[in-house]
């Protein structure tokens, strides 16, 4: 397998629905994410929603300390995405707009939007173009690497998406049918870097600092998109850069993990208030809290709290014991 010379890449938090909020972000950006990325962001939704409605702010929420921030589109109409890009590109906190051409759900793909569209490379081809036209800001695409099994053709979408306008692309290295099992297929990755000019950023399978290193030499990529990797564990870009320096990675103590978790509950609480915080935080605690002892003890007493006080006294609680 070729090895590619080493080079300083891009580390991007990847998109998640539900999950890459800006309370989310922020935590990524403080642990050394350089790009951050959105939730997928319906192209119909954003056109239709009044730009004074509580639903577009919700849309568009971001936070002022937020940088390198891009928002991924998604929708299968070129009328509509590009309309939607022109929208955006009146909003000076995102650096870029992002194709989400990636998406497994079968509630996006059962539209014909999402990974459904790698199954259409004219129809993929008209939405990049409707927005290239309608945007300055960089243009990307995030993709997958097939339908299925059977059908593996991100080498011609990546041509077809860098012809069509796309600046760079993101590929995550498995099919729709795959959804997040099984491994990521690197070398689809590098066969897209070595087909297009543009740079690539690989994704898919980023769960430890040590195996970056292994996903750039196997692939040539220009950066890393750090999805799942980075649930409950923000400090995998930092630990990530410690490595391609040549260092041992840091491992963060039960003081930074608390910080850390309260640090993003406040946030959330700003954000979507108590209640909604509450439920919101729950998935984030669980995966907060993963691999320390009385984890799941922990877990089922937060799924039960309905007051911050009583979840703060059981965070606290909890990560006391892990110190003493």
């Amino acid at each position: 397998m070729t090895e590619y010379p080493q080079k300083t890449p891009v580390l991007m938090l990847a998109p998640m629905a539900g999950i890459t909020d800006w309370p989310f972000r922020l935590r990524c950006q403080e642990c050394g994410a350089d790009e951050l990325v959105t939730e997928m962001v319906s192209a119909m939704g954003l056109l239709q929603a009044p730009s004074d409605s509580r639903a577009y702010q919700h849309l568009l929420a971001f936070h002022e300390r937020e940088r390198n921030l891009t928002i991924q589109l998604f929708g299968h109409q070129p009328d509509i995405m590009a309309g939607a890009a022109a929208r955006v590109s009146l909003l000076p906190q995102y650096k870029g707009i992002d194709l989400n051409f990636g998406c497994p759900a079968p509630k996006v793909t059962g539209s014909g939007s999402g990974s459904a569209l790698m199954k259409n490379l004219a129809r993929s081809e008209q939405i990049i173009r409707a927005v290239r036209k309608a945007t300055a800001k960089p243009l990307s695409v995030k993709m997958r690497i097939g339908w299925d099994s059977n059908h593996i053709n991100a080498v011609d979408f990546a041509k077809m998406c860098e012809a069509a306008g796309a600046d760079s692309l993101c590929v995550h290295g498995r099919t729709r049918q795959q959804q997040y099992a099984g491994r990521a297929d690197w070398g689809v990755i590098a066969q897209v870097k070595q087909a297009v000019s543009i740079p690539v950023i690989a994704n898919g399978d980023v769960f430890t600092p040590q195996n970056v290193q292994v996903l750039l030499n196997q692939t040539g990529a220009d950066g890393i998109a750090v999805g799942r990797g980075a649930l409950g564990n923000p400090w995998l870009f930092g630990q990530i850069k410690q490595v391609l320096r040549g260092e041992e990675p840091s491992t963060p103590s039960a003081e930074e993990i608390l910080k850390t978790a309260l640090s993003h509950l406040q946030d959330m609480v700003s954000f979507k208030g108590e209640h909604w915080a509450l439920i919101e935080m729950r998935k984030h605690f669980a995966w907060y809290l993963k691999g320390t002892h009385g984890a799941a003890a922990t877990r089922a007493q937060i799924n039960t709290i309905d007051s911050l006080d009583k979840l703060l006294a059981i965070l606290e609680q909890h990560f006391d014991k892990l110190e003493a």
